[in-house]
């Protein structure tokens, strides 16, 4: 685990995420509503940005950019967890796979 970014300390070892617009207070010893931030000991730490689970090249032409530098390749990397709830999201398996273990606990050190 690395320690986060873009987090303030709250009385009681808690912590608001700044991250995303839940603005998360997460008590110690749990996660924030993504999974992939967990406050321990009243400081948060990001669980997966060492942790890359998709890597692809692919066209331009299949990002949601209208006319941006068409005929070119963009390179995408994707981690577990997302704090979306999108209806028929092809990212599913790897985006919400972080929720599928044990909420609440800290997840396993790798």
């Amino acid at each position: 685990m690395r320690k986060g970014m873009f987090w303030e300390p709250l009385p009681d070892k808690k912590v608001v995420c700044n991250l995303c617009a839940h603005r998360c207070v997460i008590r110690d010893g749990k996660p924030g509503v993504c999974f992939v931030r967990f406050n321990e000991g009243g400081v948060l730490y990001t669980v997966v940005d060492d942790r890359i689970v998709s890597a692809n090249v692919d066209p331009i032409e299949k990002k949601p950019l209208f006319h941006f530098l068409p005929g070119s390749r963009s390179y995408s990397i994707a981690t577990v967890g997302c704090n979306f709830r999108c209806l028929h999201c092809q990212n599913y398996e790897i985006s919400q796979a972080s929720k599928r273990r044990e909420r609440g606990g800290k997840p396993p050190e790798s």
